[in-house]
């Protein structure tokens, strides 16, 4: 495919997702930037109200940033209970400032909250698109974020950069726009001198020898340019090029104007849901397999059935992510699991035959079935 062709990519999204970052919306103090929410609010309204514009979602940080400061906190803290008391806090002040800021235009806001559960589970993730679609469809401005409230630390996305990149592949996106203090991906540190901007990465092999550190403000997110990076590996992998550029140039992004660092796809769309399991998913546990359950599970296509687990590591309940592993110790594939930590030993090496004989048919069914279960690696 040509470059033109490529830019052609983004000129004629459709659905655009945006992200933006806490550095690129709060004051120095950690407080939110009233201007910043405005200019950001102004760019997507703009590309909004013209002729057959494309519709946009929008990944926000800035919760627990907004929290800070009302709560006398100077950064962001490192324990996650004081993390999730800023978020409630400041959640409700970043969307009232977006609320207000959008309403300059006439647009609705519609809040959507999101955790790393809600994306693996089959009915949590139906109801995720459904909404973000009825949204657009209605004409209001969805606005995402992480439900810092309730999240765990063993389910949090981790950062919005990968959240946006999942939303993007969720509502099926033609774009990602990643909008950061930094105004796109450099060869080095920017702040060294001699170092220039990457204009294209066309795929892994572009970044070979870049050394891609965290250039941004430090003390108000999670996120840095490794986490951008990995965003944009994702979207591009499940086919959605990537811009990356500072908050300041976002009207140049939704225009499909040049600038930042554009990611060309690198492949074509998966299931929707098993994007999700890949890499939102915290794994509960583990299940270890033998060769023959490997080859089936990675080379064959098939299900995860009793005879072909040896070990099982983990507390975990029905419908929780495992790991699958092989007879190294390496992940192989990663599922929700049909039954309990407490149950599943006894099921060990046995046919399904067997166990609906004994144990009556609820148990004549899989492990792990192939539509909830998605290779990792070869």
């Amino acid at each position: 495919m040509s470059e033109q062709s490529l830019r052609e990519e983004v000129l004629t999204a459709r659905r655009i997702v945006v992200k933006v970052g806490s550095s690129s919306l709060t004051t120095a103090a950690g407080g939110l930037d009233a201007d910043r929410v405005d200019a950001l609010v102004d760019a997507i309204a703009k590309v909004r109200s013209q002729p057959d514009a494309p519709e946009v979602v929008l990944v926000s940080s800035g919760a627990i940033a907004a929290g800070l400061a009302p709560l006398g906190l100077e950064r962001r803290p490192p324990d996650l209970a004081r993390q999730q008391a800023a978020a409630s806090v400041g959640q409700g002040l970043l969307v009232a400032r977006y609320t207000a800021s959008f309403a300059r235009y006439g647009i609705r806001v519609g809040q959507v909250l999101l955790t790393a559960e809600d994306a693996s589970r089959r009915a949590h993730y139906r109801n995720a698109y459904r909404t973000l679609d009825q949204l657009l469809a209605m004409g209001a401005m969805p606005v995402v974020n992480e439900n810092d409230t309730v999240a765990t630390a063993e389910i949090k996305f981790g950062d919005n950069d990968r959240l946006a990149a999942l939303v993007a592949h969720l509502v099926r996106a033609d774009l990602l726009i990643l909008l950061s203090d930094v105004d796109g991906l450099y060869d080095g540190d920017p702040a060294r001198p001699g170092t220039s901007r990457i204009a294209e990465v066309r795929g892994r092999q572009d970044l070979e020898g870049i050394e891609i550190g965290s250039a941004g403000k430090a003390g108000v997110g999670t996120g840095g340019m490794v986490t951008k990076v990995e965003a944009a590996r994702i979207a591009t992998g499940a086919g959605i090029p990537v811009v990356l550029t500072a908050a300041s140039q976002a009207a140049d992004a939704l225009a499909g104007r040049p600038t930042g660092t554009l990611f060309l796809r690198t492949g074509s769309r998966t299931a929707d849901r098993l994007l999700w399991l890949a890499h939102a998913s915290s794994p509960r546990g583990a299940l270890h397999l033998d060769a023959g359950a490997v080859q089936a599970v990675v080379s064959g296509g098939a299900s995860l059935l009793p005879a072909g687990v040896t070990k099982v590591d983990g507390d975990f309940a029905a419908g929780d992510p495992v790991d699958l592993l092989g007879e190294n110790g390496h992940i192989v594939a990663r599922g929700l699991v049909n039954f309990d930590a407490r149950e599943l030993p006894r099921l060990l090496g046995r046919s399904t035959r067997d166990l609906a004989q004994e144990f009556g048919a609820a148990y004549e069914r899989e492990v792990v079935h192939r539509d909830d279960l998605v290779v990792l690696r070869g």
